[in-house]
């Protein structure tokens, strides 16, 4: 039996890359890399470059390896980028899962695990919120997964595969062994952002809304560690492979916490204060949603890291770690041009920099690489703030800049 791990070298699907290790299965992934980190992958899993939507490499990947079992966590996530680009998420998260599933279904797959969302929920009337819910999205994002969770009903009744779809409330934590952590670049995930501008990598963050119907009036939000997450994805497994029925269920702890909660606590594992600006709520944020995961406990998961303060210091001794990353860089300005050189244990890389057209508050530079695989990154804006700081695409080390990439060729 082997295992096709889609996006598994993201945050969550890294992890459950590496939950499968632990208990001696090793896995195949297939990941185009567009937000996860080829070193994400530990060495010895077979890895594949490639996109979830072309469905001939799927296909070939099925039948070569004799894949019987598909975990799908390749997926666009961020709520309000959804709301600007919603064809872009139906695209990326519902047409690109049909294709997979047509591959499943044409390799003789039986298996299915599918990373959905609470987002399909919307704003429940009640809370904790049970599978029995009616979905009512708020979210381009949240109705492309629901879309997806649809064609797995369907897939089932027409050609028996079988399927566990795994709704998520909001992921959080690190390997505890410090193995891995959210490490793609503009992660919009609270406690992270919380973390980097603790360790002076942004000079605030903000909290979006103060007027929602809550106890502070900020969101309320389940939050579940990302190796407990991992875990609920092996007894999903295990369940099909013993014969169970497919299920559609919650993954969170039951208790919810609102973005000042999360913030205060963040202060005081980090030991440290930070500023925070409020802003307008954001679009496609619903006020409160918590999970009953009673179902999924029935299925054989135990969740081990139900809390809040040891998840945030797991994530903040990731954070730590992608800060020494930034150690053996040296940059070097000329006018408009900067080198940047920066020794690896496995490489030298340099970057050549040239100032490019600028606004206000972002300059655009063009980047070029240079090192042995002699890769290019194409444009990237940088916020300057104060002192000039630089990081390359995947390298994202901890450098106090916020990256957006548009029209790059990733590492």
């Amino acid at each position: 039996m082997t295992i096709l791990i889609t996006g598994g070298a993201g945050f969550i699907g890294g992890h459950t890359v590496l939950a499968f290790l632990d208990r001696g299965e090793i896995p195949i992934v297939l990941d185009d890399l567009s937000t996860g980190n080829r070193a994400a992958v530990p060495s010895g899993v077979p890895f594949f470059v490639g996109d979830v939507g072309d469905a001939e490499l799927v296909l070939r990947l099925v039948q070569n390896h004799r894949i019987d079992a598909i975990l799908h966590f390749a997926a666009k996530i961020v709520v309000p980028e959804s709301v600007a680009d919603p064809l872009n998420y139906y695209h990326n998260n519902t047409v690109k899962t049909h294709t997979l599933l047509q591959a499943a279904v044409r390799g003789n797959v039986k298996h299915f695990v599918f990373s959905s969302t609470a987002a399909v929920y919307g704003n429940p009337s009640f809370t904790p919120v049970s599978e029995t819910a009616a979905p009512a999205p708020l979210s381009p994002y949240g109705r492309s997964k629901l879309m997806s969770e649809y064609m797995l009903v369907d897939a089932r009744a027409a050609y028996n595969l079988r399927y566990v779809t795994l709704r998520y409330f909001n992921v959080a934590g690190a390997d505890p062994a410090g193995r891995l952590g959210q490490s793609t670049p503009g992660a919009t995930h609270l406690i992270k952002v919380a973390l980097e501008t603790a360790l002076r990598r942004r000079s605030y963050m903000s909290i979006y809304g103060s007027d929602y119907p809550t106890p502070d009036g900020t969101c309320v939000r389940d939050y579940v560690h990302v190796s407990d997450l991992a875990r609920a994805h092996l007894a999903a497994l295990d369940h099909l492979r013993d014969g169970g029925e497919s299920r559609t269920l919650n993954c969170g702890y039951g208790r919810g916490y609102s973005v000042r909660e999360v913030v205060d606590a963040v202060r005081r594992v980090a030991r440290v204060d930070f500023e925070i600006r409020q802003a307008p709520r954001r679009a496609g944020d619903p006020a409160s949603i918590v999970a009953n995961s009673d179902q999924l406990m029935k299925l054989g998961w135990k969740p081990e890291l139900n809390d809040l303060p040891k998840m945030i210091e797991h994530a903040h001794n990731w954070e730590k770690k992608l800060t020494a990353g930034a150690s053996g860089i040296g940059i070097h300005q000329r006018g408009h041009s900067v080198s940047v050189h920066r020794t690896m244990p496995s490489r030298t890389s340099r970057l050549h920099v040239q100032a490019g057209p600028a606004t206000a508050r972002t300059k655009v530079l063009r980047i070029h690489r240079v090192d042995r695989t002699k890769e290019k990154l194409d444009w990237i804006a940088i916020q300057l703030s104060g002192k000039f700081s630089i990081g390359p695409g995947m390298f994202s080390f901890a450098l106090g800049v916020h990256l957006s990439k548009s029209n790059g060729t990733a590492a």
